[in-house]
């Protein structure tokens, strides 16, 4: 990975590619609502200068817009058309939804999918509940950096220890811009690798908790995280273990429709395994 990211730094151009992406990635953490310049350039390390020019660049490509009124920047039109391109790219998405339906039914609360992006969490997957009261709190493509929620620390804590601390670190910026601190952060990944899930007993919204478990392919390796978040009071400690037990025997069952999808074809294929 090193030999090839030097080898791409040689290539003209690669750093200005580069920082435009990094751009990219920080404008889609702000969905709808946007970014301002200043947090794309304080979670970027990039000059305010740097960053208009990008944006200008992306805007005229139609990858980014300006939002007339907040003047802030989110992601264009070019950035779903260019996805239409790889449909098929999430099938964790497709192959999970069965039991990620069946687990909020289960449990009433809004259950959420998903999986690492370099540094980040992507929510790829949510299914509301049956509760009076849904907690929404992260739409469907909300990009966020790993340790930001139960489901990056989640993803963390499968990590080596010095992987992990050293991906914490470089979100450090990003995270306490989002009023997380770095430290805290890495004590809850301590903790989530120790228990095998995360609780946040304040979520991302106020009055709500959430929890997360990870979803394991037959080797071991943690290929997404399964998360619910409600009503702070829906997930006390009474009530805790039934939800974390539902939310652990659908995640073995996502693991499992995982490998039988990703099985080798033919001669020594594992047979297949029925769901719930």
């Amino acid at each position: 990975m090193a030999e090839g990211r030097a080898a791409a730094a040689e290539v003209p151009g690669a750093q200005a590619v580069r920082r435009a992406m990094a751009v990219l990635r920080i404008v889609a953490m702000g969905q709808d609502d946007g970014v301002r310049l200043v947090d794309i350039s304080a979670m970027s390390g990039l000059s305010r200068p740097t960053v208009h020019r990008l944006l200008k660049v992306l805007i005229e490509e139609t990858a980014v817009e300006q939002d007339p009124q907040t003047r802030r920047y989110r992601a264009g039109d070019e950035l779903p058309l260019l996805g239409l391109a790889r449909g098929g790219r999430l099938p964790m998405r497709a192959l999970a939804e069965p039991y990620l339906q069946a687990l909020a039914a289960e449990v009433g609360d809004t259950v959420f999918l998903s999986v690492r992006h370099g540094a980040d969490s992507v929510c790829v997957a949510r299914c509301p509940g049956t509760h009076a009261i849904q907690v929404l709190s992260i739409p469907i493509g909300a990009r966020r950096p790993l340790g930001a929620s139960v489901s990056g620390l989640v993803l963390l804590a499968a990590l080596p220890p010095p992987e992990a601390d050293a991906l914490t670190q470089a979100n450090a910026t990003r995270l306490q811009l989002l009023q997380r601190d770095p430290d805290e952060v890495r004590r809850q990944v301590r903790a989530a690798r120790r228990a095998g899930h995360a609780h946040a007993p304040h979520g991302v919204m106020p009055g709500t908790a959430a929890l997360g478990v990870p979803v394991r392919d037959a080797q071991g390796h943690v290929v997404a995280a399964i998360s619910v978040a409600a009503l702070r009071e829906r997930l006390d400690r009474p009530r805790l273990p039934a939800v974390l037990a539902a939310m652990q025997q659908q995640a073995l069952l996502v693991g499992r429709r995982h490998d039988e999808v990703h099985a080798p074809r033919g001669h020594g294929a594992a047979p297949s395994r029925k769901g719930p």
